[in-house]
């Protein structure tokens, strides 16, 4: 009796050993370990996926700015008094503004960034008073198109914001896990800091 009690407590001990060991194992495969190179991969990949829709979100509000203005422009073309030589002279410099904006790698040049806004402010200031003398406009689309350009103008500030927010996680992740990336190769073995709008925050 007592051998056969002694055994049941045995094969309890060794079945529960085992179930307690199988459950380790089952935990450790479940949970991904955050300091493997592949969890920082994945993090990165994510914010760097962050970071270039805030990129592609700011730049398209651009494009959409320079592409009212042309439409703005060519709804005037045909007003009484408008001065045709002055019109192609503000259509040229709007035409101009692609090939003048910064990318996420030369905005490291903080100049790059003022010269382009000084372009566009400059010509935006040179096109209202033309659109729409004494802030009215000749026409509807031309007032539609004036009040969608300020508004558009007046968003620039927050993708910027947004841009940064994502940058400086980008940045900030890059500085802790570099070693792990590097390890992984290819376009992660040499990855560099962004640089952001905000001053001294590189």
């Amino acid at each position: 009796m007592i051998s056969s009690v002694k055994t049941a407590v045995v094969v309890l001990m060794i079945t529960g050993g085992c179930a307690a060991s199988c459950k380790r194992d089952a935990t450790k495969t479940a949970v991904l370990d955050p300091a493997s190179a592949a969890a920082v991969k994945t993090q990165f990949d994510v914010l760097r996926d962050s970071v270039d829709v805030k990129w592609r979100n700011m730049t398209e509000s651009d494009d959409q700015k320079i592409a009212v203005t042309r439409l703005l422009l060519r709804e005037i073309k045909n007003q009484p008094g408008i001065n045709a030589a002055q019109l192609q002279g503000l259509e040229r410099a709007n035409t101009r503004l692609k090939t003048r904006r910064y990318t996420q790698q030369t905005m490291a040049n903080s100049d790059l960034i003022d010269q382009y806004d000084t372009a566009q402010d400059s010509l935006l200031r040179a096109v209202y008073p033309v659109a729409a003398p004494n802030d009215n406009a000749p026409t509807e689309n031309a007032r539609n198109f004036v009040e969608g350009l300020r508004q558009l103008d007046e968003g620039v500030v927050g993708f910027r914001l947004q841009y940064d927010r994502a940058a400086s996680q980008y940045n900030t992740y890059l500085q802790l896990h570099q070693t792990e990336l590097q390890s992984l190769g290819g376009k992660y073995a040499d990855l560099k800091k962004l640089p952001l709008f905000t001053i001294g925050a590189n």
